[in-house]
């Protein structure tokens, strides 16, 4: 099953002390890149957390927010920075000297100056939060990878229609094709005719370079080529694993196909059906830009 890179998932695992909320959102992107964020005191487990949503993708640009919350009230601590209090309580007194205030100086006071009082979480035990917080993040990415699956069918079915749509036109040259081809050969015929009335010419010669003139006017070779890319694009989308740079390179294949057959086309009907193949292909290659 083909996936999209977009996608979203949210879990909140709480076992009463502890509550983690994780949130993941999936973009398409050339490579795998994951830009984390969490508290700091979960630093150490960033390698774990990339690890854990590695196994559920492959590429693509993945932004994921981790919230955490600890309600143990034991693990924070009041603390007071006494040399930075020592420096205002001097200060307020040169003031007070300098300027012969009334000394009010107080405890009150100096506690309200900043970082002189504190609070401060106790250093936890990662391994044992470790636990939980994985839940969250396991269950944060298969939600992700549900929604990511049920973009990629949607991605699948629409490239399948687009993919229809070009068959159906193939025909239509297949058809104009076998009627403009001897059209081609017979005008070709005619013109020279014209232009070598007077002058003796080799008949079996002539025969070949018209023969030579008229294939490079086909485009058969590029029908075929083309149909065989679509085959195999279509052989991508039902496999399991990630294709989206195999079908990258399967639409250029496909748009260069078109391009000669533009080039060499020789019927303005055949061209112009040419050009819808080409608008049809570059529609899929669009939808390609955000499979995984």
């Amino acid at each position: 099953m083909i996936k999209s890179m977009t996608g979203f998932g949210r879990a909140m695992v709480d076992d009463g002390k502890r509550s983690f909320l994780v949130e993941m959102r999936g973009v398409n992107h050339r490579y795998l890149d994951m830009n984390i964020r969490m508290p700091k005191s979960l630093m150490p487990v960033e390698d774990r957390v990339r690890k854990v949503i590695s196994g559920y993708l492959s590429r693509g640009k993945v932004d994921v927010f981790i919230t955490y919350r600890n309600y143990a009230k034991e693990d924070t601590v009041v603390k007071s920075n006494q040399y930075l209090a020592k420096g205002y309580v001097d200060i307020l007194k040169n003031l007070r000297d300098e300027f012969m205030l009334a000394d009010d100086i107080s405890v009150s006071l100096v506690s309200r100056f900043p970082d002189v009082v504190f609070t401060e979480e106790k250093e936890e035990n990662i391994e044992e939060i470790w636990t939980l917080m994985a839940e969250a993040v396991n269950e944060a990415a298969r939600k992700m990878l549900e929604m990511k699956e049920v973009e990629g069918a949607s991605l699948k079915n629409d490239m399948l229609v687009k993919a229809d749509e070009i068959r159906k036109i193939v025909e239509k040259i297949k058809e104009k094709d076998k009627e403009v081809i001897p059209l081609y050969k017979e005008r070709l015929e005619n013109r020279i005719t014209e232009l070598l009335e007077s002058v003796p010419v080799d008949e079996s010669r002539l025969a070949l370079e018209i023969a030579l003139y008229t294939d490079k006017a086909s485009i058969d070779e590029e029908i075929t080529r083309l149909l065989s890319h679509m085959d195999q694009m279509e052989r991508f989308l039902d496999e399991s694993v990630p294709v989206g740079r195999k079908l990258d390179f399967l639409a250029q294949e496909m748009n260069r196909e078109a391009n000669t057959m533009a080039s060499k086309s020789v019927d303005i009907e055949i061209t112009n059906h040419v050009l819808l193949i080409k608008n049809e292909i570059e529609k899929i290659r669009e939808q390609m830009q955000n499979i995984e």
